[in-house]
């Protein structure tokens, strides 16, 4: 099995379809889309580890970044109807560590930001994920919400998560989303966090 590729990048598509050139052999390269931009020109040197796919029909070569994102990449694919394609589309919005997160969390909300991912399938690949990448709800907590404010459906969702929900109702794409949630400072008023939001959206645009 090919562990990783080190080589020259010859050549990088919008659509993460990479060639990488190793002594002379050039490697097709599937890779998270939001990954093509930080492998540089071509020319680039450039280190992804891998995944061979093997099916009858094809052989598929899958590159990551990190090592841990080839890790969650695998626990996706090992999920019940998640393909390699879904499986890259969600490392294009959530990087492994706000995967975990979002999965510790048990916060629907943020897989439902992957085209594709509705809320019933969202709610099943978090029961999956949780026992594929080793989380064991003491990972990342959610936030306490006042006394008897939680009623029949459990604990409320964290404040980011609110606000993320109110961003995707008002329009706003995911990665606007995903980069203004990163951006907000700590804290758990939804207002306040909110309007932080939205001032960092204005400011982007």
């Amino acid at each position: 099995m090919i562990g990783f590729l080190r080589g020259l990048l010859a050549d990088a598509g919008l659509d993460g379809l990479v060639l990488v050139d190793v002594g002379g052999v050039g490697y097709r390269v599937l890779v998270p889309p939001a990954t093509v931009p930080e492998l540089g020109e071509p020319g680039a040197t450039v280190m992804l580890h891998t995944h061979l796919a093997v099916r009858e029909d094809a052989l598929t070569l899958y590159g990551f970044a990190t090592a841990d994102e080839r890790s969650c990449f695998e626990a996706l694919v090992g999920a019940h109807g998640v393909g390699p394609a879904l499986a890259l589309a969600i490392l294009s919005i959530h990087r492994p560590r706000a995967l975990r997160r979002a999965v510790a969390e048990e916060d629907v909300g943020a897989l439902c930001l992957v085209p594709g991912v509705g809320r019933k399938t969202a709610a099943r690949l978090l029961i999956e994920l949780k026992d594929r990448l080793g989380i064991d709800g003491d990972v990342v907590a959610p936030p306490a919400g006042p006394a008897g404010a939680a009623g029949e459906g459990g604990s409320q969702p964290p404040a980011r998560a609110e606000v993320r929900e109110a961003l995707v109702a008002l329009g706003y794409e995911a990665d606007e989303i995903r980069a203004a949630l990163a951006a907000l400072p700590e804290g758990d008023d939804v207002a306040v966090l909110l309007r932080a939001a939205l001032a960092g959206l204005g400011r982007a645009r």
